[in-house]
Formats: structure tokens, C-alpha cells, sequence
């Protein structure tokens, strides 16, 4: 068992110690349910290259089940299966109504041509579609790393041909392009889903004290390893709208550190172009990016890989709170350490899961063929018209342009998108809280948010008879 997957199940093992569930009921909830392996052949450059994947389906208490495809170089059988069993968790706290899955393909995507690319992709996706490992009712795929709306708009296309006359195949995979039946937002989901997870943070006095924060989140600063997808979208979201100070970027070839403050826009336009951060001119570069994790600061974002926080640099970390936007960015023994040092962690199967909460929205949007606010949108904007206009022949004054302005734009789709995402992630957050809180013997917020998990699913297999 590699150290991502047997890590998992020893933070799944802590949290059933406090639970009073059968140990047949408890390994099944630890087991994943089935893995499969694919190897498939495609022509090109000339000659026959093959390729293996992998889909991991870790539990099935609730269907369809959902996890994203990621096509990494390092990926392997176990790595996915402890991804899947993550999905199994995540949706459970934020009480979306999946099981868990997962999917890998053994691929460096930036050596292969988009052409290649796309090959490949719909070569892969005939693997698992024939297999029902993608379907709108039984499997849903999403992105992941090295993954992204293109692909996801390819793979929809090819279930589409594969199964021509299923009304609802726009939904047997989540994160396309709004063009292509995916949903405003989705994009951004994860890294929104943190920022809202940090903000019900510092809402908590009770979780304050225990790390010695006030409540002012324009004085945090805070250091990001991992400038993706997720980390440059959460970082954005906190420095503009909540103005926390952005001092350190950390990624894979180095990193920048500035006390001043970064500008993570100016910051990811370089690192796209030049591939690297050496030469930033507005912050100093640091060779060994691993540095940048041990500096001072209120908040630690780790927002790319798994174990990147091991108990070999633990013992160094100075920072008061970790949000891990990253899947499995801490290892069982770091997490003791930090636990020792008494620093704070929310974990990645609560932090991370605005992927998947947005994600089933988009599933539901394909399910009812409508988009979200349609039916509606008209006769909001008539009722505040009118209610605006009670309001200047009341009071003989009229509203403030900006303000009516405002309020006749009506509400959109992404707000709509946004307001689901934040009440999710805010119920979920007070739901472990409340288990951390009100369970005695609960050492931390992690094990805490295992335990709702668990006992979730525990729930569900209960009122199935198993």
C-alpha cells in the first residue's frame, strides 16, 4: 500500500476508534469497492504507443458516484484509489449525494500535441464509457490535474456518440465549458470553495483562540504552494476580496517570497510565460521552493500535491492554520507533528470540496435541461422594479443610481452558483466544527471531519440494509 493510500486509511482508522460502528461495517466504508485497469493502444507519430489508466470507484452507499481524471506521469493504481476514497468523504460532509470515485491516466500531457491529445483522451474514454465508468446515472468524471474543460468537452462528446439516444449524456461528466453544457463557475469552484471555508474560519471565535487570531483578515498574511488551477484562483479571491496579504508563491522549480505583498495576477502572467519564477522582478526568488513552507505567516495554502508536508519539514512549519486546497497535502506522521505543535488544519476532504459542490450542480443543470435562475429571473426584476418604485413614491426621494443599478441586474446564474457553493461549504465547516467541539475525545479538526463522514455513510448503508 504506497504512502498516500495506507496514510488515508490510518486518518479513516482514528476517526472509527470514536465511532461504535461494527468492524465488518467499518471495513467496508475503508474498502474500495473496485479498481480497474485499462490499457489501451493508439497510433501515432507513426507507430503504436500504449497507455494505462485507471477508474477507482471507492463506494457506492450513494450513485452516481463522482472524482475526477487526472493525467499524470506519477499517477498509479493506489494513488487513485486513495483520490477516490477522499471523493467518498468529501461529499459527505458537504452532504452532496455521490459516492466516491476516481480516474488516472499515465500520461506527461505536455508532450503530446493537442491533436495527440485529444486522440488519446477519446481513446481512453471509449475504455471506460463501454464499462459504464462514465455515465450520467453511475460514474461521473470531472477535472483533475493535468486535466481540464477541453477535455472533459471531448470525453462528453464521445459518450454522446457512444449512446446517441440518452437524453441526459451532457451529464455523465461535470466541468465543461459553459458552451458545451458546463456552468459558469465551475472553473473556480474549488479555489471559491476555500475562500469561503477561510472566511467561516475567522467567523469562529471559539477557533480563534485556539490559534491566536483576531478576526480582522485584511492583517493575515499568507503563503501559497502551488500556483494551478485552485491556487491562483483562491489567491485572487482572498487578496481582493478579503485583502489578505499574498508574501509567498512555492512551485515545483522554485518560488517568490515578498513581505510587501504579491500580485498573484502580475505573478501567474510571468510564471506562464517564462515557465518559472527566477527573474520575478517584485519579489525575491527562492531556488529551493521547500523554504518558502517554513516561513512565517497566519496562513499556510498547500494547493498542489499530496505530501508535501511530511514529518521531515513538519517540525519547521511556523505557521498558526493550514487550509489544505490540495488532496492529501500533509502525511499521517506530518499531521501528528502539527498536532503536537498545536497547528490548526482544516483538511482537504472539507476544504477542497468546492469542486464537486459545483461540480453536482452542473450535473443537476444537465439533469433538468434548464439553466439555473431562467424560470425565474424576469419576475424578480419585475417585483423589485416595482418595490423600488413603492419606495420613491413613499419617501418623494430616489434611489441612488448605483444601488438601483444593482438591484435591476437581477441575479444571474453565477450567483446563484455561488450562493449554493457558500452555504454548502459554511454547513459542512459547522458540522465538523460541532463534532470537534462537542466530542470530547476528538484530537482534531481532521479527525472530526472524518468522523461526520463516516458516520454519514454509515447512515446510508444502514437504511439499505447492509
Amino acid at each position: 500500500m504506497s504512502g498516500f493510500l495506507a496514510d488515508t486509511t490510518k486518518y479513516v482508522n482514528k476517526a472509527l476508534k470514536l465511532t461504535d460502528l461494527s468492524d465488518g461495517l467499518a471495513n467496508k466504508i475503508i474498502t474500495c469497492n473496485s479498481t480497474y485497469t485499462v490499457r489501451f493502444g493508439v497510433r501515432l507519430r507513426g507507430e503504436i504507443f500504449t497507455f494505462e489508466g485507471w477508474r477507482s470507484v471507492h463506494s457506492e452507499h450513494m450513485e452516481p458516484t463522482k472524482g475526477g481524471i487526472r493525467f499524470d506521469l506519477d499517477t498509479h493504481a493506489e494513488e487513485v484509489e486513495a483520490l477516490a476514497a477522499l471523493m467518498s468523504y468529501k461529499c459527505a460532509i458537504i452532504n452532496v449525494p455521490y459516492g466516491g470515485s476516481k480516474g488516472g491516466l499515465k500520461i506527461d500531457p505536455t508532450q503530446w500535441k493537442r491533436a495527440e491529445l485529444e486522440k488519446i483522451t477519446r481513446r481512453f474514454a471509449q475504455e471506460l464509457i463501454k464499462r459504464d465508468l462514465i455515465s450520467p446515472s453511475m460514474n461521473v468524471p470531472a477535472p483533475d490535474i493535468g486535466t481540464s474543460s477541453r477535455e472533459m468537452a471531448w470525453i462528453a462528446d464521445e459518450y454522446r456518440k457512444m449512446h446517441p439516444a440518452d437524453i441526459n449524456g451532457a451529464a455523465c461528466v461535470t466541468g465543461k465549458p459553459p458552451s458545451k453544457n458546463g456552468l459558469v463557475g465551475r472553473e473556480e469552484a474549488t479555489g471559491r470553495g476555500v475562500q469561503y471555508i477561510v472566511r467561516e474560519f475567522f467567523k469562529n471565535p471559539e477557533l480563534l483562540k485556539l490559534v491566536k487570531l483576531d478576526d480582522n483578515l485584511s492583517t493575515k498574511t499568507f503563503i501559497l504552494q502551488g500556483l494551478g488551477n485552485v491556487g491562483y484562483n483562491l489567491s485572487k479571491f482572498l487578496t481582493e476580496d478579503d485583502d489578505l496579504k499574498l508574501i509567498g508563491i512555492s512551485e515545483f522549480n522554485g518560488g517568490i517570497f515578498n513581505e510587501d505583498g504579491i500580485n498573484v495576477e502580475h505573478a501567474k502572467k510571468y510564471f506562464s510565460k517564462h515557465k518559472t519564477f527566477e527573474g520575478y522582478p517584485k519579489a525575491t526568488f527562492i531556488k529551493d521552493s521547500s523554504l518558502l513552507l517554513k516561513r512565517q505567516c497566519d496562513i499556510l495554502i498547500p494547493a498542489a500535491r499530496e505530501n508535501v508536508i511530511t514529518e521531515k519539514n513538519a517540525e519547521d512549519i511556523s505557521t498558526k492554520l493550514i487550509v489544505e486546497a490540495a488532496n492529501g497535502p500533509v502525511s499521517y506522521k506530518g499531521n501528528q507533528v502539527l498536532n503536537r505543535k498545536k497547528i490548526f488544519v482544516i483538511p482537504d476532504i472539507l476544504a477542497n470540496a468546492g469542486g464537486v459542490a459545483v461540480s453536482y450542480f452542473e450535473w443537476v443543470k444537465n439533469i433538468r435541461h434548464i439553466r439555473f435562475g431562467r424560470l425565474e429571473k424576469r419576475r424578480n426584476q419585475l417585483q423589485i422594479n416595482n418595490l423600488i418604485e413603492a419606495i420613491e413614491v413613499m419617501t418623494g426621494k430616489s434611489m441612488p443610481k448605483k444601488y438601483k443599478t444593482n438591484f435591476m441586474d437581477g441575479i444571474e446564474e453565477i450567483d446563484l452558483i455561488r450562493s449554493g457553493l457558500d452555504d454548502m461549504m459554511i454547513d459542512g465547516f459547522q458540522c465538523v466544527k460541532k463534532e470537534f467541539l462537542e466530542t470530547e475525545k476528538i484530537p482534531d479538526f481532521r479527525t472530526a471531519a472524518f468522523k461526520v463522514a463516516i458516520d454519514k455513510i454509515a447512515l446510508s448503508y444502514d437504511f439499505i440494509g447492509l
